[in-house]
């Protein structure tokens, strides 16, 4: 198993875009993804990416290997899938984790339906931006963006929705906007604080030309919705995920910053705890609101 997951750290680095944030969305830090791609390379002999701080280009065995990675790691999720579906019926009490103003916003509305279908189904909804963790926080699955630190349990891959950077319209007119990304050092921008780390590092590309910018200002919060509150306020720049904020940008209650450049994808997974088999309250649960989900995701223009 040591190799599968060697093949999803290196999904996630591809599909992150490099090393530091694919660091990011597993929750370690750049030096460990680092040696785990550099040990993968040796074991395998050859050398899968071309990397320098600027850029992450795969070499052709790179490549290879990331769409047989793809391949595996699907075939391994839709075979656990496909057993776990010989399981009973959803029965329980059902507690489910997600960041606050998302599970609020997009989890909540779902579960009177979703509870009315299975009848013997509680479901608990469990909203906070502290970075749960199974295992260690009372949750039987988390929904969560970006993979876990913890390789032993089972992610899977909901949806993935744009990050953008955007501002209230009066934050622009007296401030300006910057025109590239080194240029967010002259502004006040709005970060948000996870469990372990602050986000005060945002990624960028234009054209395949990445850039990793730290940013500064006076407010951060642990809690995303605030963040939002305050770039409608006029705060500052705010990260956030396109589908949080798609009805403020139609409005004209915010605009987004830098709309050439390429933040990285937000995705979605489902966490929970590995063993066999998988709770008929979690498999449906993750299998509807992967369903639902989809449907509704709105898309960056």
């Amino acid at each position: 198993m040591d190799n599968i997951s060697e093949f999803a750290l290196f999904r996630a680095i591809v599909q992150s875009g490099g090393i530091s944030a694919g660091a990011f969305a597993l929750h370690s830090s750049p030096p460990v993804v680092s040696r785990r791609l550099a040990a993968l390379e040796r074991r395998l002999g050859v050398r899968l990416a071309q990397r320098s701080s600027r850029r992450f280009k795969l070499t052709d065995e790179g490549l290879l290997l990331y769409e047989r990675c793809c391949s595996i790691l699907d075939q391994i999720r839709d075979a656990e899938a496909e057993v776990a579906s010989r399981g009973g019926a959803a029965r329980g009490l059902l507690r489910i984790g997600a960041p606050a103003d998302f599970g609020r916003h997009h989890i909540a509305p779902l579960l009177a339906d979703f509870t009315s279908r299975h009848s013997g189904l509680y479901t608990q909804l469990l909203p906070s931006d502290a970075g749960l963790e199974v295992g260690v926080d009372p949750c039987d699955v988390i929904l969560r963006f970006g993979l876990p630190n913890d390789l032993g349990v089972i992610a899977r891959k909901l949806v993935s929705t744009a990050s953008v950077l955007c501002a209230a319209p009066a934050y622009l007119a007296k401030h300006g906007a910057p025109m590239q990304p080194a240029e967010l050092g002259d502004h006040n921008c709005l970060r948000l604080q996870g469990r372990h780390r602050l986000n005060d590092v945002w990624h960028f590309d234009n054209e395949g030309t990445r850039q990793d910018v730290r940013v500064d200002g006076t407010l951060s919060s642990t809690s995303g919705e605030v963040l939002l509150q305050w770039a409608l306020a006029g705060e500052g720049i705010s990260q956030e995920a396109y589908w949080d904020v798609a009805e403020h940008i139609a409005n004209g209650r915010l605009v987004r910053v830098l709309p050439e450049y390429t933040c990285p994808a937000l995705d979605l997974y489902a966490i929970y705890a590995s063993g066999s088999p998988i709770p008929p309250r979690i498999r449906l649960f993750v299998d509807y609101i992967d369903h639902v989900l989809r449907a509704r995701m709105p898309r960056a223009a």
